[in-house]
């Protein structure tokens, strides 16, 4: 597995906020961006998409998961998110939704490293802390 450095966490934050920038948020106006790193190394990265019918928009981190799987990935290390009002700077931690805590689930182990920034600071949880007792695929077997 992959070691999540200080500088790889600060790489991370730098690709969520650069993906950020893609947003579509017509009508929320909170632009989201996240970027997955993988256990090869490769990172995957996602924005919120909303639609006027509002329950068909995707989130940044399903996003960067979708892109990832859709290529093929399986294994992965770590996601950072970042969000907030659209043209401003982050300035408070943005944790995933429900919905996106259950996609990650699907694919990571509970130590999974989710890579929170509010612009200055990170904050790092793993998947169980964000999900605990979580439901996944080792439920059905």
């Amino acid at each position: 597995m992959i070691n999540l450095t200080n500088e790889l966490a600060q790489a991370l934050v730098q690709r969520a906020l650069e993906a950020r920038e893609n947003a579509y948020c017509p009508y929320s106006g909170f632009a989201v961006g996240a970027a997955l790193l993988c256990g090869d190394g490769t990172v995957y990265s996602g924005c919120n998409i909303e639609c006027a019918s509002l329950s068909p928009g995707n989130c940044a981190e399903r996003t960067a998961f979708f892109r990832a799987v859709n290529d093929g990935q399986r294994s992965f290390a770590a996601i950072a998110v970042a969000g907030g009002p659209k043209g401003q700077a982050p300035d408070a931690f943005c944790a995933p939704c429900g919905v996106c805590r259950q996609v990650m689930r699907e694919f990571c182990q509970p130590d999974f490293a989710v890579i929170m920034t509010d612009g200055a600071q990170r904050r790092v949880m793993t998947l169980e802390e964000l999900l605990p007792m979580a439901f996944g695929p080792d439920n059905l077997k």
